[in-house]
């Protein structure tokens, strides 16, 4: 479904397609594991898309995706409603294991999927295989 949702139509012969459905499809399913509610699913995902952006189309280094993440979290558990920041739906246990997540899934592998996005590479596709 996230392959339809997506528009990918090459995931069997695209390195790029392949690891962004495999990065969302992940992405989501440990969202449901932590079993994070609609909105929060939602917001998960759009998060996933926002620092991923961040590389992809804005080229930012590991360090300013860091802190572009920081300031997506900030205010979380606040309950001054000026300080709390979009993500406010998440509590501060929901925020700390998202931060876990990216950790291991996303900023850890930041070389490889500036890479995959910034490097220019042939494709020689031989079979569909």
């Amino acid at each position: 479904k996230l392959e339809e949702f997506l528009n990918f139509k090459e995931v069997k012969t695209s390195l790029k397609e392949a690891t962004l459905l495999d990065y969302y499809t992940a992405g989501f399913w440990w969202a449901k594991e932590m079993n994070f509610n609609l909105i929060q699913l939602s917001g998960f995902m759009d998060l996933l898309n926002f620092l991923l952006e961040n590389l992809s189309d804005k080229h930012m280094t590991l360090g300013d995706n860091l802190k572009e993440l920081g300031r997506a979290m900030a205010g979380i558990g606040e309950t001054d409603s000026e300080r709390s920041g979009d993500l406010s739906f998440f509590s501060i246990e929901q925020a700390k294991s998202t931060i876990d997540y990216l950790n291991i899934s996303f900023f850890k592998h930041y070389k490889l999927y500036e890479y995959l996005f910034h490097s220019p590479r042939e494709e020689l596709v031989i079979s569909n295989e």
